[in-house]
């Protein structure tokens, strides 16, 4: 609650130094630290209801789609038959909403080890967290790792909804991770990985990149635009085991008719594609990487 200031809530942390977000506050609905972090949520003025963990703004209702429905269908519409999906993360929901909407994805596993974050998310994110009802699901609350140590070769897609590398997710943007992501993911497979920020995050972000060209075949990275995100930007790590995977040109385009049907505020074909065009500063560090 420290963050809360004159009826504004501040977000500052060390991966962002000398910059800092506000939102004005309605109402603060839920505080409680959990086994693993301190959970928060409040009404804002304009952004809608609001999940923070750990003084980090997760998601708004406002503008939560352009991630979650672009960390859901960037691997999605780039594998011809994403039957079996895991989600590592996601406690809000969110992620596991867009993936379920699939008709050919057959089932979702979804792994959060706060299952304090699941029932908040049901209680004031309900839009969200939907998917949390859908029959698809098969839902984990525990260690990631154990999970896909204990299921190898079993998954056609892996997407990480992680929060920023301080805290329980720090590990999940080492190698140690992505080998073990690749170990649970099927000879096709694909995972996608939040990937940070190029504006704040530029050198963790070819570190990553390089080791996980070791990896696989095929790495990339693609990014979306989300206001209430650090400078407005949250990009994703992309990789396959397939050697003919080609990100920037998905398999699968979504019709009109099925974007309307999935009910997409910001996925589209197009958008797909533009995702991986990097602004000049950050294509002469990852594309040399």
């Amino acid at each position: 609650m420290d963050n809360i200031k004159d009826g504004w809530f501040t977000e500052t942390c060390t991966l962002w130094p000398g910059q800092a977000i506000s939102l004005q506050v309605e109402e603060v609905l839920h505080h409680k630290k959990s086994k693993f972090q301190d959970v928060l949520v409040f009404k804002s003025k304009t952004y809608g209801n609001v999940l923070v963990l750990d003084g980090v703004i997760q998601c708004t209702e406002r503008d939560e789609f352009a991630y979650q429905e672009m960390i859901a269908n960037l691997p999605l519409c780039s594998h011809p038959c994403p039957k079996k999906v895991l989600i590592i993360g996601g406690g809000d929901g969110g992620v596991l909403r867009e993936v379920v909407k699939h008709p050919l994805v057959e089932s979702v596993v979804l792994c959060e080890i706060d299952e304090d974050v699941i029932n908040v998310s049901k209680k004031f994110l309900p839009a969200m967290a939907k998917g949390f009802f859908d029959p698809k699901l098969s839902l984990h609350v525990g260690d990631g790792f154990e999970f896909m140590k204990k299921n190898q070769d079993a998954f056609d897609i892996i997407i990480t909804d992680s929060s920023d590398p301080v805290g329980p997710a720090e590990s999940l943007f080492k190698e140690t991770y992505y080998q073990l992501m690749k170990t649970a993911l099927k000879k096709d497979g694909i995972l996608c990985s939040q990937g940070e920020c190029q504006w704040l995050h530029l050198e963790l972000i070819k570190e990553m990149q390089t080791f996980c060209k070791t990896l696989f075949p095929v790495v990339d990275y693609a990014y979306t635009t989300i206001p209430t995100y650090p400078s407005g930007q949250i990009g994703f790590m992309l990789c396959s085991k397939n050697h003919e995977t080609h990100f920037q040109k998905p398999v699968k385009e979504l019709s009109d008719e099925e974007r309307e049907s999935m009910q997409l505020k910001y996925y589209n074909t197009d958008i797909h594609k533009a995702s991986f065009v990097l602004p000049e500063f950050a294509r002469k560090v990852l594309n040399e990487a």
